[in-house]
């Protein structure tokens, strides 16, 4: 399917930790195989080259931007850059974030900005510098990625990441019922406990002194489907909402997770 095609795409966190299919390298390369003009957008550009190289045939459909979504101006520069190059916005996917552990106790005060300014105030101030865009031409999907630990306990105290995911959660409702009469829509992906990349690069050395395995065998069991997804069903559920097919979804959620937030226990 076509379904992006002649649209504009901005991917935020497009690299990768690793080798493999993250999140927003995913919907980069589904994006630009399904008929989009993809800018890329990862503060490393290294992680990007990777995308590319993943991309294949798709690859002369993306676009690549060096960005700090933490920083307004460099978000301003993006998006101009954005503009210069392609004359419009269509899709913003806000993509970036990662987790530290603990508990107020535990977490210091630094790690807790950081994890506000990662994984929140990014998604605030690409929006503060694309709405603009959309609103302009009264059409626009944008969709934020959020974390079901966001939703509920997820089996490690990471309160910051909580609290910003969740803050991602209400922002998009926010701006879906603010800019609906605009054409705009807003809405949330929200991934459970993937295998993605970022579990052997980080987590595994948070959470189980380094054995991947043994973190691999404990997120598992928290899945009533039995098995992890990864990068590429998210990427999935972020397309459905970016498209027309989902034209009369706003200010919702979808969770991806294999069942897991379903669960009582």
């Amino acid at each position: 399917m076509k379904r992006f095609e002649s649209k504009v795409a901005i991917v935020t966190g497009a690299g990768c930790v690793g080798a493999g299919w993250g999140n927003g390298r995913a919907m980069a390369v589904q994006l630009a195989e399904e008929g989009a003009r993809v800018l890329a957008v990862d503060r490393d550009p290294e992680r990007l080259a990777e995308t590319l190289e993943r991309a294949g045939a798709a690859r002369d459909a993306i676009d690549t931007f060096a960005c700090d979504v933490t920083s307004t101006d460099s978000v301003r520069a993006m998006v101009e850059h954005c503009l210069a190059r392609h004359g419009t916005i269509d899709v913003l996917i806000n993509n970036v974030g990662g987790s530290a552990a603990g508990g107020p106790v535990e977490l210091s005060e630094q790690a807790w900005d950081m994890q506000i300014n990662v994984n929140l105030k990014s998604v605030f101030l690409t929006c503060k510098h694309v709405l603009p865009t959309l609103i302009a031409k009264k059409s626009g999907a944008i969709v934020n990625v959020a974390s079901t630990s966001g939703l509920r306990w997820t089996g490690s105290a990471q309160v910051a990441y909580a609290a910003a995911k969740a803050g991602v959660i209400q922002l998009s409702r926010v701006v879906a019922v603010q800019h609906a009469a605009s054409g705009v829509r807003a809405n949330t992906v929200v991934p459970g406990q993937l295998h993605t990349p970022m579990v052997e690069a980080r987590l595994a050395g948070q959470r189980s002194g380094g054995d991947v395995e043994a973190l691999l065998a404990t997120r598992v069991k928290r899945i009533p489907l039995g098995f992890m997804g990864d990068g590429r069903d998210t990427a999935r559920a972020a397309l459905f909402l970016a498209s027309d097919e989902a034209r009369f979804i706003t200010g919702t959620e979808l969770v991806v997770d294999g069942g897991m937030v379903a669960r009582c226990d």
